[in-house]
């Protein structure tokens, strides 16, 4: 065999790795890409006239953060009846669908599975008609009634906010319209 300094060509192909560490493993740029996938998910904002005024419905959850009930669909299941059931599993009260609200869309990350999820999440306006508080299921921490001001400083995502102040103008348009004078 011949010695390495009889081979130039072999020499110069290895003398830019001489003086530092091999070079690292790249990976293909696929891997580096986290699958983006659509998420869907129904809530609502349950809503009651309290002492004080409107008041709504949220939940806590382990992790302390505050927002509406959500959830979603069950196979076969259309939008509103997972609004309803979401919102009874969640809150352990029966409710009655009123009106739609909205949807919201956001973007969160699931870096253990390699998933980048676009959510989207439709809102409707919920009465109460029956059950109780004490029945929530475990997902959640506690479940509480606040006054609409307090309900928009106690709720921690912004998309929240927007679902509650939607909520809040859907009922004040509402009063606006029982409380004028019917035109003769």
């Amino acid at each position: 065999m011949i010695p390495w300094a009889w081979r130039p060509w072999a020499a110069r192909s290895l003398r830019p790795w001489v003086a530092r560490s091999p070079p690292p493993r790249v990976r293909p740029m696929a891997d580096k890409r986290f699958r983006v996938k659509q998420a869907l998910s129904a809530g609502g904002v349950v809503y009651r006239d309290g002492p004080a005024g409107v008041e709504v419905l949220l939940v806590e959850t382990h992790a302390g953060e505050w927002g509406l009930p959500k959830g979603t669909p069950d196979y076969g299941e259309t939008l509103s009846q997972t609004a309803c059931r979401e919102v009874r599993e969640e809150t352990g009260l029966q409710v009655e669908l009123e009106e739609k609200i909205g949807e919201i869309e956001y973007w969160f990350a699931r870096p253990a599975r390699r998933e980048r999820l676009h959510k989207f999440v439709h809102f409707w306006l919920m009465r109460p008609t029956g059950g109780s508080l004490d029945d929530h299921d475990d997902e959640h921490v506690s479940v509480s009634w606040f006054r609409v001001d307090a309900a928009l400083r106690q709720v921690t995502h912004d998309t929240s906010v927007e679902m509650i102040e939607r909520a809040a103008d859907l009922l004040a348009a509402r009063r606006r319209a029982d409380a004028s004078p019917p035109r003769a």
